[in-house]
């Protein structure tokens, strides 16, 4: 005798009922509860790489940047072994090349700020005077300022604890600028003599689609790291030369270094041309007046519109294809976590994410979520 039977439950019964399951998951706020938790799981992965980051930044830095310009060099040493250069010669070349144009800018810097500071001291000081004898023309009365209680300021932080904790910090801060330096030339020497190689060994552990995809993404990065860093020195030698020709024409004092940090700033998109544009201005106020200064500022405008409306959509239209709202949002993240080092690394690192993504299901088929609708039509 059977104690149990075995109940046949119908088809459509058993689809129902094996549909119920899913669904908890699927809709309403099992849905909902899902995506929280993926979000989660992902905020907290970037955040702990955000931490890690800023924890490694004497190490991350110095290898990011030494990446970023090995990917801009990378085809003119790759054009020398081609032409018959050996691999360990061609990488010297290039390595001193970039030396000695750095050494050569921050030398011109120097030379040129020792042989005019004396002038730009005294100019400064007869407008500070100016602008001393104009507020007092003013029509509401405006306290006099005491030297005496200045001077005695200065000298009193000057001999404080904290000017002697922020020179120490100075003095620290100079020998990690000097080490990060130091380890960047050494990784930049070993990512132009076997960077094909190193990415090579670390692709080892994947195979079929995945291998397909890393080549994929290392090859885009690079491209986007070495366009975006090429079509910014076209861009920023633009804006250097621009302005240190109208600069040399008004005979502003330090036009050669106000160039150079123009073309420096130029590396930090939206704000850095302009932020150098009101240096060179506020220059031009204390030295030779607010006729000149007005000058200087049409100047910058001017060449900024040049810029942005002719030569860089030409240069940095394939490297460089973010939203004005996302480089802003890279920019202010960047230089929360970075300082002015991670504002100009900020831009790169974004562009190469997104040229990531476009090729991340294939060479023109970006990753799903990122792509293009087509609408069915009726």
């Amino acid at each position: 005798m059977r104690f149990f039977r075995r109940i046949e439950i119908p088809a459509e019964i058993r689809d129902e009922s094996d549909a119920v399951e899913p669904g908890l998951w699927s809709r309403g706020f099992g849905l909902a509860a899902t995506r929280s938790l993926q979000t989660l799981a992902v905020l907290a992965l970037v955040a702990i790489v955000v931490f890690a980051i800023t924890q490694l930044s004497l190490v991350f830095i110095p290898v990011t940047i030494a990446l970023i310009l090995a990917c801009a060099i990378h085809p003119v040493v790759n054009l020398m072994r081609k032409r018959g250069v050996p691999s360990i010669l061609a990488t010297w070349i290039a390595l001193i090349g970039i030396i000695v144009v750095l050494g050569g800018i921050i030398w011109i810097i120097v030379l040129t700020v020792r042989t005019q500071w004396d002038d730009l001291a005294t100019s400064a000081t007869e407008g500070f005077v100016q602008v001393a004898a104009w507020v007092q023309t003013l029509p509401f009365d405006i306290e006099a300022i005491d030297l005496d209680d200045v001077w005695s300021t200065v000298t009193g932080f000057l001999t404080s604890a904290s000017f002697g904790q922020g020179a120490l910090a100075g003095v620290s801060a100079t020998a990690s600028f000097f080490t990060g330096l130091a380890l960047m030339i050494v990784v930049l020497f070993f990512f132009l003599k076997d960077g094909p190689r190193i990415w090579e060994f670390l692709l080892r552990p994947f195979t079929g689609q995945a291998y397909a995809r890393a080549r994929r993404v290392g090859d885009k990065a690079v491209e986007v790291f070495g366009s975006y860093i090429r079509g910014t020195s076209i861009v920023a030698a633009a804006d250097a030369i621009g302005i240190g020709i109208g600069l040399a024409i008004l005979q502003i004092p330090l036009a050669v270094p106000l160039a150079v940090i123009v073309f420096l700033t130029a590396f930090i998109p939206l704000v850095g041309a302009t932020a150098a544009g009101i240096l060179a201005a506020l220059v031009a106020l204390v030295t030779h007046g607010p006729i000149e200064a007005l000058v200087v500022v049409g100047i910058v405008v001017l060449v900024n519109q040049l810029e942005g409306n002719f030569l860089q959509p030409v240069v940095m239209a394939r490297s460089l294809k973010l939203h004005a709202l996302v480089i802003l949002l890279a920019l202010t993240a960047g230089t929360i976590l970075g300082g002015i080092v991670g504002a100009v690394l900020s831009v790169p690192l974004a562009a190469a994410a997104w040229g990531i993504i476009t090729v991340w299901d294939g060479p023109s088929t970006p990753a799903r979520p990122f792509r293009q609708k087509r609408s069915e039509t009726v």
